[in-house]
């Protein structure tokens, strides 16, 4: 898929996109109108995020002073920014000064990675990009770490065992990539979340989609970002060449998960009715699928 095939999914996002104001007309005391989801498109990483943030409200609005902050990226695999198999280091890194200029006492950056954690980390650029920011990476390959939770809304996951910084975090942002995947034709914001638990292989075992709806159930993000900035299109989760992946030099934003991961698949040429997991969420009452009814606020850069 070419730039400009990609911009074409990106206008069908949602009839509801609008242009927001900084306030309701006429009312000069009432609450900022922040847009549910904002879509950007067009630049590199850093302003991407810069103009999605402070579209959103700024990063103060999520992050407050001497607040914890766990940012969970897709680290999972061995391997370079150019296959697009994790999530981009620059974004990363940008995203860690953004917490910590807004006051964050700590930002914690981790995931529960597939192949070698100290290979992903490395090759992936994230370690270096996140000790750059001033941020600290921690391991996710040590079960003493992982915590048994109860999921009580869960209609398969009824038990997990998650990371102690998933579960202590003041603030929770969830940075997926977006991306093919051959279990459940793509990575986005929800599926992601398999990072921070230990026994992903039950999931897979026992009605991955129903389980990953579940889990979000446990703990909804502060805020879900979506890289797509380069985007694997093909033999996810990890690719075997740099042309499985296309250029679309965008991103999204929302405290919506349900709605980030809609917006993702319409942005990949993909129906959002076909992932299973995303109607399993939307009936557990996590965010919707409707996106004509959301505020989206798109951004060209």
């Amino acid at each position: 898929m070419d730039r400009r095939v990609f911009l074409k999914h990106a206008v069908t996002l949602g009839a509801g996109a609008t242009a927001v104001a900084a306030g309701y007309p006429g009312n000069l005391f009432s609450a900022p109108a922040y847009p549910d989801l904002a879509a950007v498109m067009g630049g590199e990483p850093e302003p991407m995020f810069d103009r999605g943030i402070d579209a959103m409200g700024g990063m103060k609005r999520f992050v407050r002073p001497n607040q914890t902050v766990v940012i969970k990226p897709n680290i999972g695999w061995d391997t370079t920014p150019r296959r697009a198999a994790n999530t981009n280091p620059r974004l990363i890194r940008h995203m860690v000064k953004h917490c910590l200029d807004a006051g964050a006492k700590k930002v914690y950056v981790f995931d529960h990675t597939a192949d070698a954690w100290q290979k992903c980390y490395e090759r992936s650029g994230i370690k270096q990009a996140v000790k750059d920011a001033g941020g600290t990476m921690v391991p996710g390959n040590s079960m003493r770490h992982y915590h048994k939770i109860s999921v009580p809304r869960g209609r398969v996951l009824k038990h997990a065992e998650a990371h102690e910084l998933f579960l202590e975090a003041d603030v929770f942002i969830n940075v997926p990539v977006l991306k093919n995947h051959i279990a459940t034709r793509l990575t986005m914001g929800m599926k992601n979340l398999m990072g921070v638990v230990w026994d992903r292989g039950w999931w897979h075992r026992n009605d991955l989609h129903q389980c990953i709806a579940d889990f979000t159930t446990f703990r909804i993000p502060d805020l879900t970002v979506i890289d797509a900035y380069r985007v694997l299109k093909v033999n996810g989760p990890m690719g075997v060449t740099d042309d499985d992946t296309v250029l679309m030099k965008a991103l999204l934003m929302a405290k919506d998960p349900v709605a980030a991961d809609t917006a993702a698949c319409r942005m990949f040429g993909m129906d959002p009715s076909e992932i299973n997991y995303m109607k399993q969420a939307q009936e557990l009452g996590l965010g919707t699928m409707d996106l004509a009814s959301l505020n989206i606020r798109k951004i060209r850069i």
